[in-house]
């Protein structure tokens, strides 16, 4: 199947394609090896988190990785953690969700496919009502690729976060929902919270520097293996744990 064209009017077609879209595996190791040397992370875990992490990878359970969202470079140094990382034996059977417009230009595309994308339309961009159905359609195809044992990685505050980079800001509901339904099909998600700080800033509306972005700082919260029964629980789940990771983030810093 050709790959369509990403836009809201064609948000059928293009959910078709994702839900069975497999990344090249070795393009895909290159360019996450890559990043990680680029932009080498530091990497801390709470207790007993990576012993955890791996035992429930080792198992095949799909991991719902839940990030801070801080940059628009946010997506390589998350992917340069994963290298370096526990998580590195999960690439290639993680999706990321990211916005629709960063599929737009070819070849930025490219390198968002290789990287497991998804894209999302979302309600700031198109209007509540617009991406309803899309919406509806995007959590589907998350929870049928978990149940299948890939994992999803999100950015839950749905954009980046400008107020306060110590304080996680609202979270979205779509994270409980793919959890939910993954469970309804089977699944058994394990929730990964991963906190993110470059560290402090005047204001945070600026972009970090490159200097902040290259040291930037990773921290794994301990694993969810068990969730809730309700959407709005489990995102609520998913808010508290972030925070927990964040703090752990600044701290490390």
């Amino acid at each position: 199947m050709e790959r369509p064209e990403v836009i809201l009017e064609n948000s059928d077609t293009v959910y078709d394609f994702y839900r069975d879209d497999r990344q090249n595996l070795v393009k895909a190791r290159a360019a996450y090896w890559l990043l990680g040397r680029r932009y080498q992370p530091r990497v801390s875990y709470a207790p007993g988190a990576r012993e955890r992490l791996r035992e429930f990878i080792s198992q095949g359970r799909p991991l719902l990785i839940s990030v801070n969202h801080l940059s628009q470079l946010d997506p390589y140094t998350v992917a340069a953690t994963a290298w370096r990382s526990v998580l590195r034996p999960v690439i290639g059977r993680t999706r990321v969700l990211a916005k629709d417009e960063l599929f737009v230009e070819p070849k930025l595309r490219s390198r968002i496919d290789m990287m497991g994308g998804i894209p999302v339309f979302r309600g700031k961009d198109h209007g509540i009502r617009a991406v309803n159905a899309a919406g509806q359609r995007m959590i589907d195809i998350c929870a049928e690729r978990m149940a299948r044992g890939d994992g999803i990685a999100v950015f839950p505050e749905g954009t980046c976060n400008d107020v306060d980079p110590d304080q996680v800001q609202t979270v979205g509901t779509g994270i409980g929902h793919i959890a939910f339904r993954a469970k309804k099909l089977g699944a058994n998600p394990v929730l990964v919270s991963l906190g993110l700080s470059y560290g402090p800033r005047p204001d945070p509306k600026v972009e970090p520097t490159k200097e902040q972005v290259k040291s930037a700082s990773f921290y794994f919260g301990v694993p969810v293996p068990e969730l809730p029964t309700k959407p709005a629980e489990i995102t609520r789940v998913v808010r508290d744990e972030l925070q927990v990771a964040l703090d752990g983030a600044v701290a490390a810093y």
